[in-house]
């Protein structure tokens, strides 16, 4: 069993930049793939990346390729995304997702979800 809690949205201009974080339980963190999605009102909820377990390796949605970094660092159970030349078509709630296996880009791939912080950018 793996919790997760998101961190680090708000609310920012276009072109600005936020950080967020997602801390994750137990003492498996390395094992998991670690995924980042988003969901905007009235739309499904979308992959914008991933990294893997030990070779870190990406997957980024292509309309985020370029200004968002995934990153990880085991020793403190946390995944990061850094978003960067924020658009207004960023806003949503951002989700954390782990599951365990090869990055994914589908979220019924992922068996564990965090509660979503928002992110609003203002035009």
């Amino acid at each position: 069993q793996v919790q997760l809690v998101e961190s680090g949205g708000g609310l920012v201009q276009a072109g600005g930049s936020l950080s967020l974080s997602c801390v994750a339980s137990g003492r498996t963190f390395s094992t998991y793939t670690m995924g980042w999605f988003r969901q905007a009102p009235g739309k499904e909820r979308e992959f914008v990346a991933t990294i893997s377990t030990f070779k870190w390796v990406t997957d980024y949605a292509d309309s985020v390729k370029g200004r968002f970094t995934i990153s990880r660092d085991n020793a403190k159970n946390t995944v990061f995304l850094q978003m960067n030349s924020l658009k207004p078509e960023d806003t949503a709630v951002y989700y954390c997702a782990a599951r365990a296996g090869r990055t994914s880009r589908y979220r019924d791939d992922y068996a564990y979800w965090g509660q979503g912080t928002q992110v609003t950018v203002s035009s």
